[in-house]
């Protein structure tokens, strides 16, 4: 049975296809049309999907859209009936749910040569956010959490995973929306872009507290858990908003009303100063967040008595918040998945309509063990990494060079093919440890926001330049934002005050005092650090390079970004190759060939480099 999974006609538009009750492929939309966020019905990730599993879209069994516009209606009239909002804004949404069915048409006109003869499952969106997590986590037993903006008329469920079965017992309801709360803030501080509140939890740490009793009086908790907005400081509920969601980048107008600015002071314009009413602000909000965050766990625990967490909708990317679950929480076991956000609803749809078919076709030995190969628990497969994405082969790559010969001759790069992967390793790790910025690219790509040690820049840890360097050379991005680190597994304890497994880099963990001198270009200015745990059975190469870096310096861990300049993160070998040209890299690695360029040669040998680090052991 294959089942395509699809967010679309929203921000981060994405596909994924499960054959079997197994994920074979997954990406967002953004990587192949090449603008961040892209919203929109995602014809080239099915294009994608549909070559990595070698199938046609005729022999596709189900589709699965993480969106169902028909629940929740007496809710929608009732709110309509009472509040009475602007007529625009109906009509806008009205407008909004009639292209969200239009998923066969979408499909005909994206493959004209192939019909697709199967069934179309809308899935709530909560649900498949809930599922997205659930139904591939390690878990048999959990507490099953969502919370985003909004989607289909709530902006947060929770309830009782088992098995194969979600059981969803609560919500919180339009208008009231933690993830509304924040981007409103966030736009508050100046940054006006979709998915910029990760600025105000990079920039939080600066700031204090100060703004907290006015963050109480915008976000209300109540006994039960859930949360409020007062909603005299938003316009989303009342006022259409200029909204854009189709064929591009997303856009959200203006969220917050003039009374905000009356609480907290003038809005930031983008190109003003940050100054330090604005970093209380953005402590305050991540402050806000957090205590209505752990209030509603601290309830939901004492409601279900399990000690197991599946996190999800976008709200779940707040890796300081998820950091902290296992000390301001009485939950002992977190997972998030890699695309926690709206993308990984496509995951979440395509999972729960899977186990939904089988059920009702295998109903005597469903939910047994499975035989077939995988890391499964009830018949289901736990997705213990993210490299879902796009592949290419040594040919591909050697062509690529070969096309591209005469602009890297220009800039005096040297291209060796490197046919043993222990010399490459070593040569790259020398290389980061001269201080040098590598381009790492290797099999496939990742799904979600991540980096995650295939399509990842490089750098040393040890270094307190490095953030400035990598700023200065490529990123180009706020001084204030930190730079995350790729430890191995069997080291975290040593390094982080916590001990767990971080696979997709979602959480933040206090990095140990005595250690925190010895990487500051990964140690953030609260002595944090936003770690991915990095596992020698799911990425070898990756893993071997850390090896190589930690027997030259004796640290177990690389800084690691994503391989992009202000653009989606590459997904192909000519985009990281062109990155590499136009900015100031070091070094590139394109899976077995090295593009070094002349500011970047390597030491004589890398005994030598040893030799000459007292601390290499």
């Amino acid at each position: 049975m294959i089942v395509l999974g699809l967010n679309a006609y929203h921000g981060d538009a994405s596909a994924c296809l499960v054959r079997d009750g197994i994920i074979i492929a997954a990406a967002e939309e953004e990587r192949f049309r090449r603008v961040k966020h892209w919203a929109g019905f995602p014809s080239l990730s099915i294009r994608y999907c549909l070559r990595e599993a070698g199938a046609a879209l005729g022999d596709v069994e189900h589709v699965a859209v993480n969106s169902d516009p028909k629940v929740h209606v007496l809710r929608k009239v009732g709110y309509a009936l009472r509040q009475r909002p602007d007529l625009a804004l109906i009509v806008d949404r009205l407008r909004n749910q009639s292209k969200r069915q239009s998923i066969e048409s979408e499909l005909a006109d994206a493959f004209p040569q192939s019909r697709f003869h199967g069934r179309v499952h809308r899935i709530e969106h909560h649900l498949a956010h809930l599922a997205s997590s659930f139904l591939v986590s390690p878990f048999e037993e959990a507490t099953v959490v969502s919370i985003d903006g909004f989607g289909d008329f709530s902006s947060a469920a929770w309830g009782t995973g088992k098995g194969n079965a979600i059981d969803v017992d609560g919500h919180v309801y339009f208008p009231h929306s933690l993830g509304v709360f924040y981007q409103a803030l966030t736009q508050h501080l100046g940054f006006p872009h979709y998915g910029d509140e990760y600025k105000v939890m990079g920039l939080a740490p600066y700031g204090q507290p100060t703004f907290l009793p006015e963050m109480r009086e915008i976000v209300r908790v109540a006994d039960d858990g859930s949360f409020a907005l007062n909603l005299k400081y938003f316009r989303h509920h009342k006022e259409k908003l200029d909204y854009a969601w189709r064929g591009g980048s997303p856009h959200v107008g203006t969220l917050f009303s003039p009374e905000l600015e009356n609480l907290l002071g003038p809005s930031r314009s983008d190109n003003e100063p940050l100054n330090q009413r604005h970093r209380d602000i953005a402590h305050s909000v991540q402050a806000m967040y957090e205590e209505a965050f752990f209030h509603l766990l601290e309830k939901l625990h004492g409601r279900y008595q399990n000690d197991t967490l599946a996190l999800a909708g976008g709200c779940a990317m707040n890796s300081v918040a998820n950091g902290k679950v296992k000390r301001r929480s009485p939950f002992r076991r977190l997972y998030v998945q890699s695309a926690a956000g709206d993308a990984g609803g496509a995951i979440g749809a395509a999972m729960h309509v899977w186990h939904q078919q089988t059920a009702r076709q295998m109903p005597s030995s469903y939910g047994s063990k499975s035989t077939l190969a995988g890391d499964r628990i009830s018949n289901r497969m736990v997705m213990d990494h993210a490299y879902l994405g796009p592949t290419y082969s040594d040919e591909e790559i050697a062509r690529v060079l070969g096309e591209s010969t005469a602009e890297v001759l220009a800039q005096g790069c040297h291209v060796e093919h490197m046919t043993d992967e222990d010399d490459l390793c070593r040569l790259v790790a020398t290389s980061v440890a001269a201080g040098h910025v590598v381009g790492w690219f290797q099999g496939r790509m990742e799904w979600g926001p991540r980096a995650l040690g295939n399509r990842s820049i490089i750098g040393d840890p040890r270094r307190g330049d490095m953030k400035d360097i990598l700023n200065l050379k490529i990123k180009r991005r706020e001084s204030f934002r930190p730079f995350a680190p790729s430890i191995q597994r069997e080291h975290v304890a040593q390094w982080f005050e916590e001990d767990d497994d971080v696979p997709f880099m979602m959480q933040v963990f206090q990095v140990r005092a005595e250690k925190r001198d010895l990487i500051p270009a990964v140690t953030h200015a609260d002595g944090s650090g936003r770690l991915q745990t990095v596992y020698r059975q799911t990425n070898p190469r990756y893993w071997k390079l850390i090896e190589a870096f930690r027997n030259l310096t004796g640290v177990p861990m690389v800084l690691n970004t994503s391989f992009n300049e202000n653009e989606p993160v590459v997904c192909c070998p000519r985009e990281a190759l062109h990155c590499f040209l136009r900015t100031k890299m070091d070094v590139l690695v394109l899976g077995d060939r090295l593009v070094t360029r002349p500011s970047a040669k390597a030491p004589d040998s890398i005994e030598t480099q040893c030799t000459a680090n007292p601390r290499h052991r």
